[in-house]
């Protein structure tokens, strides 16, 4: 009786281990919830493209000043909806609608400073965005309440900031007369480049102009330039004397017909 007794137990005793070794391996072959939780993660992690719209995972893509581009080519355009994928993009409100049907073959280079004859500090990108502060110098009073915009502004470190799309009329030229074609706000792009006009401007702008013509000229092939005081000589003095326009031309690698008030010092 005593041996039938022991029979039976090592039978269960083998039972239960089998069936223990069954559940572990059911177990490890069943998804943890972390994991679950990490493919959901992963699942969530999807960004669209800047320039096209196509949604891609966040590491496959290029990331850049908080935006995502799917390939190099893309980020080195400007967007169907006007916007450099190379550029800082830091909107302006100083913005509205081109005229129906309006060919943009203009672009206007200017220069500003703020206060006039300092460079650096914030108070230019302020100003383009109606948050200059009147308070912190007497000139600003003057200036605070103007709407005014550029749809590209580069600092004297080179760095490229967008702030109006291509596509929309920036308030940069004001009164002003192309060869008989007057508003030219309608039909072109506004440059700034950071200068006071008394100052020489530094390799580094010239260098990020030239990459910035590049990519308009792909965009808009029939682009001429001219300075704003070409289209506003009795208001208006920049670029300045200082602005080196056989260098940009050189630099770009553009043709005399590109710059109807030719590219001598003005």
């Amino acid at each position: 009786m005593f041996k039938w007794i022991l029979l039976l137990g090592f039978a269960l005793a083998v039972y239960w281990w089998i069936r223990s070794k069954n559940q572990g391996k059911k177990v490890a072959q069943k998804p943890s919830d972390s994991g679950f939780k990490d493919k959901q993660t992963e699942v969530q992690k999807m960004v669209a493209c800047a320039h096209c719209a196509l949604h891609l995972p966040q590491k496959e893509s290029i990331a850049f000043d908080g935006r995502y581009y799917c390939c190099q080519e893309h980020q080195q355009q400007i967007s169907p909806k006007g916007w450099l994928g190379k550029a800082l993009w830091r909107t302006s409100p100083n913005f509205d609608d081109r005229p129906t049907n309006t060919a943009i073959d203009l672009v206007v280079i200017h220069h500003i400073s703020l206060p006039p004859g300092e460079f650096g500090g914030r108070w230019v990108m302020d100003f383009f965005q109606n948050q200059l502060d009147r308070t912190k110098h007497p000139y600003f009073a003057a200036i605070a309440e103007q709407k005014v915009s550029a749809h590209f502004f580069i600092d004297r470190a080179g760095r490229l900031i967008q702030l109006v799309s291509i596509e929309q009329r920036a308030w940069h030229a004001g009164k002003s007369d192309f060869f008989g074609r007057t508003q030219c706000n309608d039909f072109s792009i506004g440059i700034e480049i950071e200068g006071d006009g008394h100052t020489e401007f530094a390799e580094i702008q010239y260098q990020t102009l030239a990459y910035l013509t590049k990519v308009l000229l792909k965009h808009n092939p029939n682009l001429k330039f001219v300075g704003h005081s070409d289209i506003a000589p009795e208001r208006k003095t920049d670029p300045g004397t200082f602005f080196d326009w056989q260098r940009f031309q050189k630099n770009s690698a553009l043709s005399d017909h590109q710059f109807p008030f030719g590219s001598g010092s003005r």
